[in-house]
């Protein structure tokens, strides 16, 4: 996608958002960046987000863990984390979250992996704000949500759209483009000008 056609891209959907939702799997998005070379800022992904939706907060949905580091019986939130949850309320975002687990595991060199799937949460929500939105703009490319997608489409009609970075996309997600249950999947590698934290514009 070229500057032209991502301008056409989000002026056709910004005739509808007010209807629209957009679900930001924030843990998969933090990922790209080591494929991607460059982080994508929270500020920028807002800016993006509010030419897609607008009106109301919980339709711009952001899923991202709470981290209270591994002793259960913490309440301090790690500075990362409440950076991120900070960042994400000042741009405009709904957040919905829950605490991460710490689960050991001595094959790590922490002696730990850190669990925090919200993916039922995600899916739980596009179901349940049905009569709210017409379209669903996901950033995420698990193929896990390719089950939601599916359903969302064939139940209730909605229009869905991806946000993934190349050889990030579930190929369950891919399948469902083919199928026609999924509109389109859109690269980031191509909104890069819109969304690296550390482009000077």
């Amino acid at each position: 996608m070229d500057h032209k056609q991502i301008t056409q891209f989000l002026d056709s959907l910004s005739t509808t958002k007010e209807r629209n939702i957009v679900i930001i799997d924030f843990a998969n998005v933090d990922r790209w960046q080591d494929s991607l070379g460059w982080p994508i800022g929270l500020k920028k992904l807002g800016q993006l987000v509010s030419h897609i939706s607008y009106g109301k907060k919980f339709l711009r949905r952001f899923y991202y863990g709470q981290d209270y580091g591994p002793k259960d019986s913490s309440t301090i939130l790690a500075k990362w984390s409440e950076m991120v949850h900070t960042s994400a309320q000042y741009s405009g975002f709904e957040i919905v979250s829950k605490r991460v687990k710490y689960i050991p595991d001595a094959k790590y060199e922490t002696g730990f992996i850190k669990k925090c799937n919200l993916d039922i949460k995600m899916a739980i929500d596009l179901i349940r704000e049905k009569d709210n939105y017409d379209t669903a703009i996901i950033f995420s490319g698990d193929g896990d949500l390719a089950c939601v997608c599916n359903y969302i489409y064939k139940e209730f009609g909605k229009i869905v759209y991806l946000f993934g970075a190349r050889n990030h996309v579930g190929k369950e997600l891919i399948d469902a483009q083919k199928e026609g249950l999924v509109k389109d999947i859109l690269f980031v590698e191509d909104f890069e000008y819109r969304l690296n934290l550390k482009r000077i514009p």
